[in-house]
């Protein structure tokens, strides 16, 4: 690990949080998750978060195991497997770092809530925010953008990223239509599981016994766990229309792009303080 002292804290442990995760790990820094006691994540399968609900995942080379206290998952992070703990404060870690470790925390929000609900600029020395609501030098001391486009990725010093659209970003000519929606609150469940291939109005599931079919041919991407109470309007489900189950298992190219940002972020931040303690 070349990093070791540069801890990372992501907050989130959704796809794009995942893809974060996968870039900085293969970096050489020890990375830990925080998430949600009930993910809503869709993209389970690329999603570290994942190992809140099964106990542990792997994405591509990534090794995930879910622990249960901060302490566990500051060991874990130094051995190459990632820890997902359910959302302690930052604060936690940062005590750990700085008292018992003599470490330096960087802090990533990538909870993807399109608005700031908790970050602050003095949560750790570095601390990174993904997406619109948060303001570069403000909030946070970099904003990633995650807007699909000529500038998905890139590092924002001073002030925001693009605002939030509210539209899914277009794959192979689909857009808003690929995702699925709860029509209704209620329980969710599922007749089919993620990298199944589905036809025009197949029933995929329901919510609360209101049927889910699916908006087109296509390979599911992305399920949010069966049993999870959702409310009316969340997002559930995503239909991908390219005929590629593997897109279901493998990190996508926005995650990866978002993740680069970070990196460089991160890598900007390492280099300023080995200059100042020379």
């Amino acid at each position: 690990m070349l990093f070791p002292n540069h801890p990372i804290l992501i907050r989130g442990g959704g796809d794009l949080a995942t893809g974060v995760a996968y870039r900085l790990h293969h970096a050489g820094f020890p990375v830990i998750v925080t998430e949600l006691a009930n993910p809503l994540v869709v993209r389970r399968r690329v999603a570290l978060a994942t190992a809140v609900l099964e106990g542990e995942i792997t994405v591509e080379t990534l090794r995930a195991v879910r622990v249960e206290s901060p302490e566990d998952a500051w060991t874990l992070a130094h051995t190459g497997v990632i820890p997902v703990l359910v959302a302690p404060d930052p604060g936690t870690f940062l005590n750990l770092s700085l008292v018992t470790r003599n470490s330096s925390l960087i802090l990533v929000d990538a909870r993807m809530a399109k608005r700031n609900i908790d970050t602050t600029i003095g949560q750790a020395p570095l601390v990174i925010a993904l997406g619109p609501g948060f303001i570069a030098g403000t909030d946070c001391h970099a904003v990633i953008e995650t807007n699909r486009g000529h500038r998905l990725g890139r590092v924002i010093w001073r002030g925001a990223a693009e605002p939030n659209t509210g539209t899914p970003g277009i794959v192979a000519g689909k857009g808003r239509e690929r995702v699925l929606r709860a029509p209704v609150a209620g329980t969710v469940s599922w007749q089919v599981t993620i990298g199944n291939r589905v036809r025009a109005e197949e029933i995929m599931g329901d919510v609360a016994g209101h049927a889910i079919a699916a908006p087109f041919d296509g390979v599911v991407r992305g399920l949010i766990a069966p049993g999870t109470i959702v409310p009316v309007g969340l997002k559930i489900g995503d239909v991908d229309p390219r005929d590629d189950v593997s897109a279901a298992f493998t990190i996508s190219d926005k995650a990866l792009a978002i993740g680069g940002g970070v990196l460089e972020a991160v890598l900007i931040h390492v280099n300023q303080q080995e200059r100042h303690s020379e």
